[in-house]
């Protein structure tokens, strides 16, 4: 049902508009025209409508579409049949239209459309003749092109200003030519066009810029300038980089053309020999074919012509100079451009150099570059010669030489000193210098007028490495050699003492060496005493130190001769040099010891011996006798300095101590010492850390005695029986012994160090000292006698020599010399005590034999003594042979530089007879004493070199020999 109602609808539609396409078929149709079409920009486009002959429709408009009618506004205007557009611009839609009327047909159909059509205008275009760079006072064409169209009328504007002058298609004008040459625009043209058809205008050309570019502009140049009479000059013109160019050479003014006539293409013009003439303004202008055809003039330049020749002038910055130095030589001469030649000796010789600069340098010049120098300079081609220069004397001679000498001159410098290095110059004349000091070539003291630099006091950062050298103006002397100063700490000197034991009657020799030895410390000698305020003292004021007589001398060495009370106790010396006086530290003090027994006070030690083991005990005391008081135990060992008893030691009054377990560090050296200085014998006690021990005399046994060493064992009990051997400096003397060693009756010769040895096991060395015992007759009775006859001994040996040196001159009216040396008869040369006293039976009794004993020649000599009278002789005469006395006297000079050793034991002694009483025709045996005497000089120091070892001297021997007949 709902298909067949919907094909009804669609037949009835189509018939419908079959139907109505049928009537408008019938319609008149409107016919619409347009003038013109196309149209230019601006134009009034018409466009009319018709509908058949008739005249009575209406029209209505349509644009673009068909409900779009168009009324009447300001750009459409509605006139009849006719729609009128003002001022089209672009191309317009598509328009209708159609009539309408009362009657029928009421409507036409509607008309065709039309589309109108907006063409553009043409534009106008200029091009401008000559393309490129244009220069001023060229011509130049503008022309205005319009495409499409002809018969054009030209308007032309510049700078939007209207040319009413110029109407033509192109134009022609001249750029201004400006004197200052500057570049820039001249204005903007453009063109337009106008004509009666259509298209009636163009649209206006874009804007055409004119620019200006300024002439080249030539550049003169004259060398030289100023010119000096017959030098040629040159002049040259360039424009710019361009060789295309042709010059002209004007003088003094536009119209004065130099040389060549017009236009040349040489750029340089020359002028030889200029003379004063010549003088003048010049200037040149560059002329050629292509644009621009022509530069600007050059700026005029003034060639000076001078009335006189050239001459040079010669200096020197220095004149004397050493050798080494650098000299530099100037020649200066008026305007510029000229080469210099350098002359030495004469100046008509060849050049030794030729500079372009004014200056010659001279560089490490010897004595042989000295003299005269001149100079003269040239230039141009051929070369323009100058006059030569005056000369200049140049004198070299050898460089002085800077010599450091330090002073004082020691090797080694210690801190506090003072030090003056002087800087002499040698070779260097007059004194008239500056001096310059350099630490390490570094420049600390750059003026010193002074040749003496003081360092004081000195310290170890001033150690280094010194030179100097000498200033004079701007000459310097050769830099001295490097002097190497070494500052060391305050040096300590080291006090030797030889022997350390003191050998009764023997000299002890003092040395205190110094680091460094030099020739120049002088030396002091001190001996330690209890403290003492405002004496100088140890630094923990355990001692002070008294000065020894004598104390200061320039030999590192001091002897010691003992004289009443032994000089036992510690010592110290101290080394000063230089002005002011420079000291050293004190020495560590250093001990002398004897082991003799002293009146006052004696050490004794239990056990009795001077070697000990480990971990037994030991006891020490100062024995006091008489009213000695304040004696107190002292120690000495290796590491530390004097030590009163340790309470460690369990002392028991100050005077001893007791060690209840020994250690090995409690061996040393002990003695007693008093408040006031005084010392005991010293004990070297050893304490020994192995298994064999020698027990030996703590103190000095005595020639003759009997000494018994005995070596023992650590654990004795366990084996009883060991056997030993005993040894002497080194050296096997007993061998398997059960233990002991006995000595029967000791001499000095036993003297020495011993140990003993069983098996591997050995024990330490003990120093055995022995004593020398005097010489004493059987008929003496006491010591005491000894002592008085050894007395008169000496007094009478001096008395004899007098009275000998008395009697000869008296006598002989000879020389003493000669006496001495050549004595009279009788005289017994080189005898033995025996032959002498034989000689003397038949002889004058109380005669007296005296032998003088100088180097090798022993010389006896017959003396009367005085004291005798006739009565005397005569008794004598009838008894026999009365006293006879011999003596031998050995005088010796010591040299104070070498030590000669001495040797007290002769293997041949002389033996003197001193008459102890009158003798009597009653005596039996008359009385005889020998005597042998050494009168030597003390020498109180002497020089020592290198170390001196442990020296044990022996005793001085006073033998005596009473006999009675």
């Amino acid at each position: 049902m709902e298909h067949t109602l919907l094909c009804v609808l669609l037949l009835l539609n189509t018939h419908i508009n079959s139907g109505h396409s049928e009537d408008d078929d019938a319609l008149p149709k409107a016919t619409l025209t347009v003038e013109p079409n196309p149209v230019f920009p601006g134009e009034t486009v018409t466009l009319m409508c018709s509908v058949g002959s008739d005249s009575i429709w209406n029209y209505q408009w349509y644009k673009d579409r068909n409900d779009n009618v168009v009324s009447q506004s300001d750009r459409h205007t509605i006139t009849g049949d006719t729609l009128t557009i003002n001022g089209a611009t672009v191309n317009e839609s598509p328009y209708w239209c159609q009539g309408k009327r009362e009657s029928r047909p009421t409507s036409s159909s509607i008309s065709d459309p039309v589309t109108i059509t907006v063409n553009a205008l043409p534009r106008a275009s200029v091009s401008v003749s000559p393309q490129g760079l244009l220069y001023s006072g060229e011509t130049v064409s503008l022309q205005c092109d319009i495409p499409g169209y002809t018969d054009w009328t030209y308007y032309w504007f510049r700078d939007n200003q209207h040319l009413p002058s110029q109407t033509s298609k192109g134009i022609i004008f001249t750029i201004p030519i400006t004197l200052t040459g500057q570049t820039g625009q001249t204005g903007q043209y453009r063109c337009e066009g106008l004509r009666t058809d259509r298209p009636q205008r163009s649209l206006p050309s874009d804007d055409v810029t004119i620019s200006v570019t300024a002439l080249p502009k030539a550049t003169l140049t004259v060398e030289p300038n100023p010119v000096f009479p017959g030098e040629t000059v040159t002049l040259m013109c360039s424009v710019g980089s361009d060789s295309s160019w042709s010059y002209k050479w004007y003088k003094d003014r536009n119209d004065n053309v130099v040389s060549q006539s017009g236009y040349s293409n040489i750029g340089v013009s020359h002028t030889s020999k200029a003379a004063e003439s010549d003088q003048g303004q010049y200037w040149c202008e560059g002329n050629r074919a292509s644009r621009p055809t022509s530069s600007q003039p050059s700026d005029p330049v003034t060639l000076t012509v001078k009335d006189y020749l050239p001459k040079t002038t010669l200096t020197s910055d220095k004149e004397n100079i050493f050798t080494g130095d650098s000299v530099t030589l100037s020649c200066t001469v008026e305007s510029s451009g000229w080469k210099f030649y350098w002359y030495r000796h004469r100046p008509d010789s060849t050049p030794v150099t030729t500079t372009s600069g004014y200056s010659y340098t001279l560089s490490w010049v010897s004595v042989s570059d000295g003299g005269q120098y001149w100079c003269r300079a040239g230039r141009g081609d051929p070369v323009y010669y100058t006059l030569y220069s005056d000369p200049v004397q140049i004198i070299i001679t050898e460089r002085p030489v800077a010599v450091l000498i330090l002073q004082p001159n020691w090797t080694q410098i210690f801190r506090g000193e003072t030090v003056t290095m002087r800087c002499d110059i040698q070779g260097g004349g007059d004194t008239d210098w500056d001096y310059r000091w350099y630490k390490n070539s570094q420049l600390f003291s750059p003026f010193n007028t002074k040749p003496e630099y003081r360092i004081s006091p000195v310290y170890r950062s001033n150690s280094d490495s010194y030179t100097c050298e000498g200033v004079k103006g701007n000459k310097f002397s050769k830099t001295s050699e490097a002097v190497k100063l070494t500052v060391s700490d305050q040096p300590q000197p080291v006090l030797s003492i030889s022997p350390q034991w003191l050998n009764p009657g023997a000299s002890v020799m003092l040395s205190c060496g110094v680091k460094d030895l030099s020739t120049d410390w002088w030396f002091s000698w001190y001996r330690t005493v209890p403290y003492r305020a405002g004496l100088p003292s140890l630094s923990d004021k355990s001692y002070s130190l008294q000065p020894i007589s004598d104390n200061v001398t320039s030999e590192d060495s001091y002897t010691l001769i003992p004289a009443g009370a032994t000089p036992t106790g510690g010592y110290v010396c101290r080394a000063g040099r230089g002005d002011p006086v420079y000291d050293t530290l004190y020495s560590e003090p250093q001990c002398l010891w004897s082991g003799d027994l002293q009146p006052s006070v004696s050490l004794t030690v239990n056990p009795n011996t001077t070697q000990h083991f480990r971990w037994t005990s030991l006891s020490l005391s100062c024995e006091l006798k008489g009213n000695s008081t304040g004696w107190r135990l002292k120690r000495y060992t290796e590491t530390a300095w004097q030590s009163e008893c340790p309470s460690t030691w369990r002392s028991i009054t100050e005077s001893t101590c007791t060690i209840t377990s020994l250690d090995t560090w409690s061996s040393g050296v002990f003695w007693c010492e008093s408040g006031s200085g005084e010392y005991s014998n010293a004990v070297n006690i050893t304490v020994n850390d192995g298994d064999v021990s020698l027990e030996s005399p703590v103190h000095p046994v005595t020639e003759g005695d009997s000494v018994t060493l005995t070596c023992t064992f650590r654990y004795q009990e366990t084996n009883p029986k060991l056997k030993a051997d005993f040894y002497k400096d080194g050296v096997l003397i007993k061998n398997e012994t059960t233990g002991e060693m006995t000595i029967p009756t000791v001499s000095k010769s036993d003297e020495g160090f011993y140990k003993c040895k069983s098996g591997e096991r050995e024990s330490p060395e003990s120093w055995v000292t022995v004593r020398v015992s005097p010489v004493v007759s059987p008929g003496s009775s006491t010591s005491v006698l000894v002592g008085v006859v050894v007395g008169l001994v000496v007094a009478g040996v001096l008395l004899v020599i007098l009275l000998v040196l008395l009697w000869r001159y008296q006598n002989r009216k000879g020389s003493c010399f000669n006496r001495i040396f050549w004595p009279l008869q009788p005289q017994s040369t080189n005898q033995d005590p025996q032959q002498d006293q034989g000689s003397t039976q038949g002889q004058t009794p109380d005669t007296v034999y005296t032998h003088l004993q100088h180097g090798d020649a022993n010389i006896y000599d017959t003396i009367n003594p005085s004291d005798n009278n006739d009565n005397d002789a005569a008794g004598a005469s009838a008894a026999g042979p009365s006293h006879v006395t011999y003596a031998q006297i050995q005088l010796k000079k010591l040299d104070k530089k070498k030590k000669e050793k001495r040797d007290y034991l002769k293997e041949n002694p002389v033996y003197s007879e001193v008459k102890t009483g009158k003798a009597t025709a009653a005596a039996g045996h008359f009385d005889v004493t020998y005597a042998e005497v050494d009168l030597q000089k003390k020498v109180k120091a002497k020089k020592k070199r290198g170390n001196t070892p442990t020296l044990y001297p022996p005793l001085w021997p006073l033998f005596q020999k009473l006999t009675t007949q």
